[in-house]
């Protein structure tokens, strides 16, 4: 897939950490993102799995929906070895770089929708959580 096709990456929030409402200037930067110094994002093909691998104790969590366009300038698609590669490729994952010299920052100037996922009791995965989402055309490339 090329850059021109990515509309959407999202933002994976725990729910011990609930994106206030309506949404601040800047939201509090994960320890995570912090420490590594770029917010960590994910394509609507990859929420899944990042979901299923990080976030497998969670029964729900808040996703929030960028417009690739707001910060496409602030990206560097970077694999888990920091490996740089390109929007859509394989392994690839989108990561905001934007530290203004007040840290990273991500808030209502870069999303545009957030939208609390749950997780039925008894299922192993994010998949049928994530399905509505889908359907409704929120969780989209």
């Amino acid at each position: 897939m090329s850059v021109s096709e990515v509309s959407f990456i999202y933002k994976i929030i725990p729910s011990s950490t609930p994106p206030s409402d309506p949404l601040p200037e800047r939201l509090p930067v994960s320890k995570l993102d912090s420490d590594d110094r770029f917010i960590h994002l994910s394509t609507s093909l990859q929420v899944s799995r990042t979901l299923n691998k990080f976030f497998a104790g969670d029964s729900r969590v808040y996703l929030l929906r960028i417009p690739y366009g707001r910060v496409v300038e602030n990206i560097k698609w970077e694999g888990l070895d920091g490996a740089i590669g390109t929007p859509g490729e394989e392994g690839k994952f989108p990561h905001l770089r934007n530290d203004d010299g007040q840290g990273l920052k991500l808030g209502r100037d870069e999303v545009d929708s957030v939208r609390e996922v749950v997780r039925g009791a008894g299922e192993d995965t994010w998949d049928a959580a994530l399905k509505a989402a889908e359907e409704e055309g929120w969780l989209v490339y």
